[in-house]
């Protein structure tokens, strides 16, 4: 996400959607229009404590007057959503970057799975919305520990034709994800976010004819073979600066040492923040953002976790 995606937006409204779960709606202060965006899109909240946050988008991407993102208070918060629930007041101005896309509706589906676990509904309602304005074919699946806490519930509901609500204290146990999958017609796509449990799950039984797209709320256990990881030298295309990587820093922090600014936010390869465009080098990629596609590419990278098996990295900055 690149600096020039950046603006100052106000806080409109903070409203309870459920149980633990804040959304926030977000203006242009001098009333102008805000770049539109597909549903699965993300942006992150520049908080003034210095914290850096990513949170999908999930009102309306036809209406240009405001952003609305909804953030669960985490029970093990470093901060983020702590400072959004307490401190965040309505009339304060943020930085905001984005829009950003990493989770988009797959325009050629001939149908559409939706998942989603908790506050992973975020992303998932968005695509519901779209869906359903559009005609087209699709179901769902909301699972959450119960009613109370699941955020866009009875908007959900409303849809009990094509969207199951699955809450833990009501059915007992998990959700049939095979049943899910179960009768999909060829050219269905799924598309899930939520916690670890649920994704893995879903992958577990997810028919290999069927195609999944995720969203992370935090990077999934990876055995990386650090001790194989060599130094290497970063180089700014655009200026020629020559910047070392040591074999145990990141590229980002190399970066940000040397005094070049590369937004992020995650910091594990699940947000896309810091994405950078890559001109020349072998690269080794250790994200969950980017597609096996744009792996093969070598045209673009994460720097938070990805690494260079070359001597060095020229990267478009």
């Amino acid at each position: 996400m690149s600096a020039d995606t950046a603006r100052v937006l106000r806080v409109h409204q903070k409203t309870w959607e459920a149980d633990g779960v804040t959304s926030i709606t977000l203006v242009d202060p001098s009333g102008a229009e805000l770049p539109g965006w597909e549903p699965g899109s993300h942006v992150a909240l520049r908080l003034p404590d210095g914290l850096v946050r990513e949170y999908s988008l999930c009102s309306a991407p036809e209406d240009s007057s405001r952003w609305t993102v909804a953030v669960l208070r985490a029970e093990k918060s470093r901060g983020g959503s702590s400072y959004v629930h307490d401190r965040l007041s309505i009339g304060a101005e943020i930085e905001v970057d984005g829009p950003r896309n990493a989770f988009s509706i797959d325009s050629d589906a001939a149908h559409h799975i939706l998942i989603a676990g908790g506050v992973g509904i975020t992303p998932i309602v968005a695509m519901m919305r779209r869906l359903e304005s559009e005609g087209r074919s699709w179901h769902m699946l909301y699972a959450g520990r119960s009613r109370p806490s699941m955020a866009f519930v009875d908007e959900v509901s409303a849809h009990s034709a094509s969207a199951i609500v699955h809450a833990d204290d009501e059915r007992g146990g998990l959700p049939d994800l095979r049943a899910l999958f179960a009768g999909a017609p060829a050219g269905s796509v799924a598309y899930c976010c939520g916690p670890a449990a649920l994704l893995d799950a879903v992958a577990e039984v997810l028919p290999p004819e069927i195609p999944l797209r995720s969203e992370r709320f935090a990077a999934p256990v990876v055995q990386v073979d650090s001790d194989g990881d060599t130094a290497f030298d970063v180089v700014l295309d655009r200026t020629g600066q020559r910047i070392p990587v040591p074999a145990d820093v990141s590229v980002l922090d190399a970066l940000a040492d040397a005094g070049v600014d590369v937004p992020s936010s995650c910091t594990e390869g699940i947000c896309g923040t810091c994405e950078v465009g890559v001109v020349k080098g072998d690269l080794d990629h250790r994200d969950f953002v980017l597609t096996e596609t744009e792996h093969a590419s070598g045209h673009t990278m994460l720097p938070c976790v990805s690494r260079c098996r070359s001597a060095e990295l020229v990267l478009d900055l």
